[in-house]
C-alpha cells in the first residue's frame, strides 16, 4: 500500500533561529534531537521512511517558519530561497518527496505571487501556514488575495499551529498547557472557525483548508457548533451555507498527524467522511513507524485505508 505523509517538517540552518520560541516548550534534550532531525533532509530521514514503509513525505518548513520574521522584505527573499531549496530537494528525489511552499504573509501580494510561482514553476503542491503572522490571521481582508490565488490554482492551504500572540488567562500559572499538548490545538481550531465566520469560504467557496492532528478536535464538535449557532446572536454575520458544519464538511480536509488513536479516527470518519482524511506523521515530533503501524492496523475498511494512505493525497495534491 502506497503511503503519503502530509505533515513532515524540515528547517534550514538559516531559518532554525525562528524556532527558538518552540524550543522553550520542549525538554532540552528532546529539542536537541528534534533540531538535528529537522536539519536532515535526505540522510537518516530517507532511512526512517524506508524502515517505516512511508513512500512519500510532503515536506514543509517547521513552525513558526519565516512568519516570525519582522522584516517583510527579508521574509519575501527568504521564502524564495527556501522554496527553491525545497524544489531542488524534490527534483533530486522525485519519488520520495513533494512539498508545501512557505509564504511571506507579511506582504500579502508577494505571498500570493510566491504561491503562484511555487505551484506553477517549482511544482509545489500548495502552502503551509504556521498560525498567525505577527497577530494577523488568515481571515484578514488583506490576505484574501492569498485565498484567491489558492482557489484559482486549486491547491490547499495547510494551517499548522505555532505559539500564539498571547495565552488565555485560564492557562496562567500552567505553562505546561501552552504548546502542542493543548493550547496549539485550541488556537488552531479557533483560527479555522475565524475563516468560516470571517467569510473566507463564502468569498472562495472551493478553497481547501488542511488541518493536522485529526482536525484539531473540530470533527468532534459539528453538532454543537450548529446547535449553538442557532442559539447565538449572529452579530450581523450570516453564513451562505447556513451552518458551520457545512463548511467543515465541504472546505476542510484533515490529516492524522500526531494522533495515532482509533477513537478520534473513527469519529472523524463519521463526521467528515473518508474522502476528507489524509495521512501524516508529524515527523520528527512523532515517529514515522508508529504512525504507519497505526494506519496499517486501524479498525477501518480497506477502502478507507487506501484513501487515507494515498488516494486522497493523490487526488487533492495531484501526486
Amino acid at each position: 500500500m502506497r503511503t503519503i505523509g502530509l505533515e513532515e517538517h524540515f528547517v534550514t540552518p538559516e531559518l532554525a533561529p525562528y524556532g527558538k520560541g518552540t524550543a522553550t516548550i520542549a525538554e532540552p534534550h528532546v529539542w536537541e534531537e528534534m533540531s538535528r532531525r529537522l536539519l536532515d533532509l535526505t540522510g537518516a530521514r530517507l532511512e526512517r521512511m524506508d524502515a517505516a514503509g512511508l513512500d512519500v513525505q510532503v515536506l514543509s518548513l517547521n513552525s513558526p517558519g519565516l512568519q516570525a520574521e519582522p522584516d517583510a522584505a527579508l521574509a519575501v527573499s527568504r521564502a524564495t530561497a527556501v522554496n527553491d531549496l525545497l524544489a531542488s530537494t524534490i527534483e533530486a528525489h522525485p519519488t520520495r518527496f513533494a512539498g508545501f511552499a512557505a509564504l511571506p504573509l507579511q506582504d500579502p501580494q508577494a505571498a500570493a505571487k510566491e504561491l503562484e510561482r511555487s505551484v506553477t514553476q517549482l511544482g509545489l503542491r500548495g502552502a503551509l501556514v504556521n498560525a498567525h503572522t505577527h497577530g494577523r490571521y488568515l481571515d484578514d481582508p488583506e490576505l484574501r488575495v492569498v485565498w484567491e490565488y489558492a482557489q484559482g490554482l486549486d491547491v490547499p492551504l495547510y494551517l499548522h499551529p505555532a505559539n500564539g500572540v498571547d495565552a488565555a488567562h485560564v492557562l496562567s500559572g500552567h505553562p505546561e498547557l501552552i504548546g502542542p499538548m493543548w493550547s496549539w490545538g485550541t488556537d488552531t481550531a479557533s483560527h479555522a472557525l475565524r475563516l468560516i465566520f470571517g467569510g473566507v469560504f463564502d468569498d472562495f467557496p472551493e478553497a481547501k483548508l488542511l488541518l493536522g492532528h485529526m482536525g484539531e478536535a473540530l470533527p468532534f464538535t459539528l453538532w454543537r457548533l450548529d446547535s449553538r449557532w442557532d442559539f447565538h446572536a449572529h452579530h450581523g454575520i450570516e453564513l451562505a451555507r447556513g451552518r458551520p458544519s457545512e463548511y467543515l464538511r465541504h472546505n476542510l480536509y484533515i490529516t492524522t498527524s500526531g494522533v495515532c488513536s482509533a477513537a478520534p479516527l473513527l469519529c472523524s470518519l463519521l463526521a467528515l467522511g473518508s474522502d476528507h482524511i489524509l495521512f501524516g506523521t508529524d515527523y520528527p515530533f512523532e515517529e514515522m513507524d508508529v504512525a504507519t503501524e497505526f494506519l496499517r492496523t486501524a479498525p477501518i475498511s480497506e477502502a478507507d485505508r487506501e484513501r487515507i494512505a494515498h488516494g486522497n493525497a493523490e487526488r487533492l495534491l495531484r501526486l
